[in-house]
């Protein structure tokens, strides 16, 4: 590129990024606001529009983004039903919190707090102590939980408090670190079909005066990455768990409240050279990183001791146009990870962060083969990745 188009490029401003609905509707306020409706302590009401209920059921579709499923009513009769008369007849939507992805934002539901508190703010992020890419999905390499998360779940604060108190999943989920930082309390029932984890959640809900239950649903979001959003298989994904949350709102006990929310929505990227930028073959975007972290709409970028000032100027200036570039103090300021950024997890961000505003990804082909291979894609702040639905069936 020739200095007069450097000069040409206008980056994206820091502020202009539709910074998460952090203490009034996202994913981080669901619990504490089912929280406080059933006596937990130090729970508050973040979301105004739920009414208080005695029993409490979320239902978590992995991938749903509340776009996708307005575009798809046929596909998902039932939950479209419910978009009129849910958040208190409002209808809207809920914000998932940055990056959108999913360690982050089962942290934030697990814990009610946002990603610089809870201390999971991407895919993959550096290791303070180690200075090495940690996975926090997959937790790889090792590190303690609860070292790394150390704040109570809401689950185990309301099972304290007498609240019957259950998580209904996959039986493999049990013993993760994921589960156990961000979403253990009470017991954990582990099922493998569907229709069992709904009817299991169902006889868990009655099992108390008070109660709060977890169930997740995985393979939306896992035929989104393999075959977009717009596939067959998506579609196929939709329309069964569309059945499956009627099967769990048909069982509800009385004076229960069924919530079905998502952790992300997913944007599907065209296979092509604007689409897909390469990072293991752009020399300039490569110049003075260390490490490259997070995922493709959502990175965290680490800089060579003393090259931090000159990343920030040459991404801005290759990227800047495309996805919102930012220096890690600034997108602290403009509050991508919540209202305040723990001192644990300020050396986790990257030194620049770059969030995708248009239908790109930045890619790693070498590095990161499979992640580079996906077809839907989601960690930015867009509203088809940030936008969740908090559906709502009452007893």
């Amino acid at each position: 590129m020739t200095q007069a188009a450097w000069d040409d490029v206008e980056p994206l401003p820091v502020h202009s990024a539709p910074v998460p609905a952090y203490g009034t509707g996202s994913l981080a306020d669901l619990l504490p606001t089912i929280g406080a409706h059933l006596g937990v302590p130090g729970c508050a009401a973040g979301i105004p529009e739920l009414e208080p209920v005695d029993r409490a059921c979320v239902f978590l579709i992995d991938g749903l983004g509340w776009e996708q499923l307005k575009a798809h009513p046929d596909e998902a009769p039932f939950l479209s039903s419910l978009i009129s008369s849910s958040r208190g007849g409002t209808g809207r939507p809920i914000t998932a919190g940055y990056p959108a992805t999913t360690a982050t934002s089962l942290a934030s539901v697990g814990t009610g707090l946002p990603p610089g508190a809870h201390g999971l703010p991407g895919y993959t992020v550096r290791n303070p102590a180690t200075g090495e890419l940690m996975n926090q999905l997959r937790w790889n390499p090792w590190t303690k939980p609860r070292t790394w998360q150390p704040y109570p779940t809401i689950f185990q604060r309301a099972h304290e408090a007498g609240v019957r108190t259950a998580q209904v999943s996959a039986p493999h989920f049990e013993s993760t670190p994921l589960t156990k930082i961000a979403l253990s309390g009470g017991s954990f029932f582990g099922r493998l079909s569907g229709e069992d984890r709904m009817d299991l959640a169902a006889e868990q809900l009655a099992a108390g005066d008070r109660s709060l239950v977890y169930t997740y649903y995985s393979e939306v979001d896992g035929k989104g990455h393999r075959f977009g959003v717009d596939s067959d298989a998506w579609r196929g994904q939709l329309m069964y768990v569309d059945r499956l949350a009627q099967r769990l709102a048909e069982q509800l006990p009385p004076r229960s409240a069924l919530y079905v929310t998502a952790d992300h929505g997913m944007v599907d990227i065209a296979f092509d050279e604007q689409s897909r930028i390469d990072f293991d073959d752009d020399w300039e975007l490569g110049a003075g990183v260390a490490l490259l972290g997070g995922e493709g709409r959502a990175r965290h970028v680490y800089a060579v001791p003393g090259a931090a000032s000159d990343v920030l100027t040459v991404w801005r200036e290759v990227l800047g146009e495309q996805f919102w570039i930012a220096s890690r103090d600034e997108a602290i300021a403009a509050g991508w990870f919540g209202p305040q950024v723990d001192q644990r997890v300020y050396d986790r961000l990257g030194d620049v962060i770059a969030a995708a505003r248009d239908d790109v990804v930045l890619i790693a082909s070498r590095s990161e083969p499979k992640e580079s291979l996906m077809v839907g894609n989601h960690g930015s702040m867009t509203p088809a990745e940030q936008l969740v639905p908090l559906l709502e069936v009452r007893s």
